[in-house]
């Protein structure tokens, strides 16, 4: 499915759309897209913006910066127009930061599929810290502080430290007082804080669950990632935007990564500038969506995480974004005896068996022969018109396309483990 070196799960998005045209019926849960109905202002907004064909500065026009700096100190995180660069999405901004920056990267494992592709691309060495049992997209201090000692020790130079607030894949949120900590020890060992928040406005209960940028305790090492994808469904469009730090030093990382961007992308298209600098101004139907969309994300995702408990699996419980990372440790056992010894066996037997496409834990860099997946719930909604109505819906899981592909998620993992099926293919040799 990865043959040709394609990012993973774009690779399974094209599979999934190329075998339900052949007709298949598939849940699709491996494509972290918010698939969410276009908000007709912001139609409008490209609309006006049609007309702007000229180039514009390489960080984005004064109009959108702005835009962009009023969001950040909205957020405790005061910010000059000037600190702000503008881009055709997060992931191009994070591929200049590692070329422009150099030294080699820590990441939390598991992480997103693209953090490490990026590293290689940009030659690099990635240094790889698993995430506590809690809560991914940080790494624990401790384990952190050995990895430095043993980067160094191998001849590294780890200089990058990448975090994923809240996370993906497993959907949760770092608290406070690791984050506090790992700030503590990235001026101590030097290090510069890559903060991808890009989910922070989908945590789905705020008030329980407090959340903390490492730019509030250590602006003065901190670049922050961000976009419109995730919280207005945008992902499409193309828009991404990145916060430096002021002063000298931020001018010192932000210019080499505008030298990048000008030989990369040139700038963002004028028409996404005036989506971007009418949405990050946050009018008052921008933050009744983003709101409504998380509260769908939440119910949507916590029904899944519930199904993939009551199957046998250890899952974190999801407080933010869209995904569930479950374990299904418990039931190596009678996995096993299916051949089912690993993250990519499993994930083969998901799709074979049940029609269900999840991404392997192995392609997100953790163990190979651990049993977990990613699970993105946000393409369980349906067609736009059921979009519109699980966005409007109390209760939008009890609506008949998400009950459905809830049905058919529960019932492949407890196929997985069916004694009987397990009896029948030993009697005949062959999969049911």
């Amino acid at each position: 499915m990865n043959s040709a070196g394609l990012s993973p799960n774009l690779a399974l998005n094209q599979l999934v759309e190329q075998r339900r045209a052949a007709g298949e019926s598939l849940v699709h849960l491996a494509f972290g897209e918010a698939r969410l109905p276009l908000l007709p202002q912001l139609a409008e907004q490209l609309a006006i913006g049609a007309a702007r064909t000229s180039y514009g500065p390489v960080a984005g026009s004064p109009q959108v910066r702005a835009a962009v700096a009023g969001y950040f100190a909205r957020r405790r995180l005061p910010t000059d127009p000037d600190q702000i660069v503008v881009a055709p999405g997060s992931k191009a901004l994070l591929m200049a930061i590692q070329l422009a920056i150099p030294g080699d990267v820590v990441l939390p494992r598991p992480a997103w599929n693209t953090y490490l592709p990026q590293v290689n691309y940009a030659g690099k060495r990635a240094f790889g810290v698993p995430i506590p049992a809690e809560y991914g997209g940080v790494p624990n201090p401790e384990a952190l502080r050995d990895t430095l000692v043993r980067a160094r020790r191998e001849g590294g130079t780890p200089r990058l430290l990448i975090l994923t607030l809240p996370d993906n894949p497993t959907g949760t949120l770092a608290p406070p007082e690791v984050i506090r900590q790992l700030c503590v020890l990235a001026r101590a060992e030097d290090l510069l804080i890559v903060s991808d928040e890009i989910y922070r406005d989908i945590v789905h209960d705020p008030a329980a669950t407090p959340f903390l940028s490492p730019a509030e305790l250590a602006p003065e090492r901190t670049i922050v990632v961000s976009g419109l994808s995730k919280s207005l469904g945008l992902g499409g469009w193309r828009i991404g935007v990145a916060r430096f730090p002021g002063g000298d030093l931020g001018d010192r990382l932000r210019n080499p990564v505008l030298a990048a961007a000008s030989e990369l992308w040139s700038g963002l298209a004028a028409p996404m500038q005036q989506v971007a600098a009418y949405a990050y101004a946050e009018p008052p139907e921008i933050t009744e969506r983003i709101v409504d969309a998380a509260r769908l994300h939440g119910q949507v995702a916590r029904a899944v995480h519930r199904i993939a408990v009551e199957a046998g699996a250890r899952c974190r419980p999801p407080t933010a974004g869209f995904y569930v990372y479950p374990d299904l440790e418990p039931l190596r056992p009678r996995l096993a005896a299916r051949g089912i010894t690993g993250s990519a066996s499993l994930a083969e037997a998901l799709l074979g068996e049940s029609g269900i496409v999840v991404l392997a834990g192995h392609l997100l860099g953790d163990d190979p022969g651990a049993l977990r997946f990613k699970a993105a719930t946000s393409l369980l909604y349906g067609d736009e018109q059921q979009q519109s109505a699980a966005l409007a819906a109390a209760d939008p899981v009890a609506l008949p396309q998400i009950q459905a592909n809830l049905a058919q998620i529960a019932h492949g993992l407890a196929r997985l483990t069916d004694q009987r099926s397990i009896a029948a293919e030993a009697k005949t040799g062959v999969t049911q």
